[in-house]
């Protein structure tokens, strides 16, 4: 198959990458041993070495191993912010055998039981934040067992810095069920065989679900340390650099490289759990950060920043992230702070998030940049599966070794997103896009219905679905709608019941207590009916339309 991305390739670096031979686990025993004494995470000032965190996971491994039951292949979940408890966490459940299923702390009781039920995890770690809408699932008898993560465990004692009030929140006793994290770090270092092998399931993800009910994608530890490679082979990242972790880690982009990618080459990294620009610059400027995995919407509020200067962030030396397309306004400014280039990609839950990315040496702007390593793209007709000539817009098909085994017990899924073309199999995108005559990918638009709000997935049938159980709302129709910060944001078109009382802000607040932060309505209009076809479907596409040309007008 001709790779059109080889004639722009970054110099120095081969096509291709050797099949992985380790595991996840493994990849970070093997740094602990090389680098003890190095500083593995910095959290508000507070740090830990490799040797202190590898002494922690064999812990909390043990602890999972002889008091939870966890057995090898056994999905644990992770419902907490970036901290140094989520890293920790991490690893203790591959230690154990088990399967990592991150889940987004913005979810409400009814999003996280799906995805334990879906996914059969019993055993959770879980912030003690989010112990309301975990204490019903308790109750219920779907977890066996769970551990508390209490931030401020990691914190230092006279931080000065501006700390959210979850993070800084003394620790409380955990309700009963729930077991006290530093009652795990009690137990003995583990001191059972690891025999997991690359090809074994390693990481359960949830992608967002069209219907409301989201897709778990299969990740072995060879299709993630595949992802890994791809990422510090490409940018040339090595154990002298130091990431700021800010993107968050139940997303598969803050995952890999805010916590992965630099353990497995022996980095720092440094843990933000919530976006605040002002002390984004002080861990930089602070701690020599030279990497910053990133989003548009927080390098836009970050190059914003009052009196911030080039000598706040001279140690960085690579910004990268996708998620939304850069503006341009805002790229050139971070070029006039930093003299770099923020450097695009694109990526998936599916490919545990490089899929694309733009070289360093000869990046294109508003673009995804070329297939990385032993990765094939195609762009076809979505309806015939045609292989479309170089310029045309079509759906974007993925092969390489960072694709998903499959969906998690989903056999419908993987019938309708898996095709074999030229003898290879493809992951179908369900994105629109064209390549140029260099293998530069750029991403023009969605085939499937779907929001992008600053990076998050918001799927309408997922919202609307909850909107409907509003007592005052008869018909809902989520559409996206422009925003300059967020790239698009959720706006909901409403049908109410005569004599309704209620207004926009109502149905907001509503919206907070029953779905994740980042799916709430931002707007609301109220209508009279909403535009259906003659078998009585709303027509989506059509308020998506007029919605546009208000943009446009």
């Amino acid at each position: 198959m001709n790779r059109l991305q080889h004639q722009a390739w970054p110099k120095d670096v081969p096509f291709d990458l050797p099949k992985t031979t380790t595991t996840l686990y493994q990849t970070f025993a093997d740094t602990a041993a090389r680098l003890p004494e190095k500083n593995c995470l910095i959290f508000y000032g507070f740090s830990l070495t490799y040797k202190e965190a590898f002494d922690q996971v064999a812990r909390i491994a043990n602890h999972l191993h002889t008091q939870c039951g966890v057995k090898a292949g056994d999905r644990v979940a992770i419902y907490a912010q970036n901290s140094p408890q989520y890293l920790l966490a991490f690893y203790a459940i591959l230690r154990a055998g088990g399967v990592v299923v991150p889940i987004n702390p913005m979810n409400t009781t009814r999003e996280v039981r799906y995805i334990l039920e879906n996914a059969e995890a019993e055993v959770i770690f879980a912030a003690q934040d989010c112990f309301s809408h975990l204490e019903p699932l308790l109750a219920s008898g779907l977890l066996r067992h769970s551990i508390s993560v209490c931030y401020a465990d990691f914190l230092l004692e006279d931080s000065q810095m501006d700390i959210p009030d979850n993070i800084r929140q003394a620790c409380i006793t955990p309700p009963a069920g729930i077991t006290a994290w530093a009652d795990v770090l009690a137990s003995k270092p583990a001191g059972f065989a690891y025999d997991r092998t690359p090809d074994d399931i390693a990481v359960l993800p949830y992608t967002s679900g069209s219907t409301g009910k989201g897709k778990g994608c299969v990740h072995s530890n060879a299709t993630t340390l595949h992802a890994t490679a791809c990422m510090y082979e490409w940018f040339g990242f090595s154990q002298s650099d130091t990431f700021l972790s800010v993107a968050p880690m139940f997303h598969v982009v803050g995952l890999q490289c805010g916590l992965i990618t630099p353990i497995a080459i022996g980095a720092t990294t440094v843990i933000l759990p919530r976006w605040n620009r002002d002390v984004a610059a002080q861990l930089i400027r602070e701690h020599n950060v030279s990497v910053w995995p990133s989003v548009p919407t927080m390098v836009m509020d970050f190059v914003n920043k009052p009196n911030l200067s080039p000598q706040d962030v001279s140690s960085l030396h690579t910004v990268f992230g996708g998620g939304i397309a850069m503006p341009e306004t805002v790229a050139k400014r971070l070029y006039e702070l930093t003299k770099l280039t923020f450097l695009e990609g694109y990526g998936l839950t599916e490919t545990f998030a490089p899929a694309t990315a733009n070289p360093r040496d000869n990046p294109k702007r508003q673009c995804g940049g070329l297939g990385v390593f032993n990765t094939d793209i195609l762009i076809v007709n979505p309806d015939t599966l045609e292989i479309l000539p170089t310029g045309d817009i079509g759906e974007i098909l993925i092969s390489g070794p960072q694709v998903i085994v499959e969906y998690w017990r989903n056999d419908a899924a993987n019938a309708e997103s898996f095709v074999t073309l030229e003898g290879k199999r493809f992951f179908r995108s369900g994105d629109l896009g064209r390549s140029d005559e260099q293998g530069y990918i750029f991403i023009v638009d969605r085939l499937k219905r779907m929001i992008n709000a600053a990076g998050f997935k918001v799927w309408p049938t997922e919202v609307e679905t909850i909107l409907y159980g509003h007592p005052d709302i008869i018909e809902a129709c989520v559409i996206a709608s422009s925003d300059p910060y967020r790239g698009e944001t959720v706006k909901a078109l409403v049908v109410l019941k005569d004599g309704a009382k209620c207004n926009a802000e109502d149905i907001t607040k509503w919206s907070y207590n029953h779905m994740a932060a980042y799916k709430v309505p931002r707007s609301v209009e109220f209508v009279d009916r909403l535009i259906k076809s003659g078998s009585g479907k709303v027509l989506w596409r059509e308020l998506q339309q007029l919605e546009d040309a208000k943009t446009r007008a």
